[in-house]
């Protein structure tokens, strides 16, 4: 783990009402030799809001140039078959293919290994095995699956806030 991680959340996702739990108040390491901020989106099925979130943390690393400091996770606790149908049509509406991306099963021990995990509202997670030095957060999202196509649009638009405002901090 990164001895330097961020824990100033509060002031981009207060207007989100996201609350993260903070357990390391130092400032981000900007030499070439830290390790990479590692954030993990997980959810019980890594079908949808997981997914959404990762491809939408994939285009902010890459637009902010920064592939060599932040890793990106995602995973379940119990994963579906393959990611939900109305989820790749909205992100095809914007650019992303998810159709062949597969969800997989997410561990304790890579959840550990990261600076930030976000939950999207699965009441069913337990992360209390989690470490101290990782800020959990969960996002509270409904769940697209079965949704209708406007309402997955807004999960996902509202899903893109809040990962540019992880990276806003992160990227400070």
């Amino acid at each position: 783990m990164s001895s330097g991680t961020v824990a100033t959340f509060e002031g981009s996702l207060e207007r989100l009402d996201v609350e993260w739990t903070h357990t390391d108040a130092e400032g981000l390491e900007s030499t070439a030799d830290a390790e990479p901020i590692r954030i993990a989106f997980m959810c019980v099925q890594n079908a949808g809001r997981s997914q959404i979130s990762t491809a939408f943390a994939e285009r902010e690393r890459e637009r902010r140039g920064l592939g060599d400091r932040v890793e990106i996770l995602t995973g379940g606790t119990h994963p579906a078959d393959h990611v939900h149908d109305e989820v790749v049509d909205a992100m095809a509406e914007g650019g992303f293919d998810l159709s062949d991306r597969v969800p997989r099963e997410i561990t304790i021990e890579e959840l550990q290994s990261c600076d930030y995990v976000a939950t999207m509202g699965c009441s069913t997670l337990d992360v209390g095995e989690i470490e101290e030095g990782v800020d959990v957060c969960d996002w509270a999202l409904d769940d697209p699956d079965g949704e209708e196509p406007e309402r997955v649009r807004e999960i996902r638009d509202e899903i893109e806030q809040r990962v540019v405002a992880l990276f806003d901090e992160i990227d400070a």
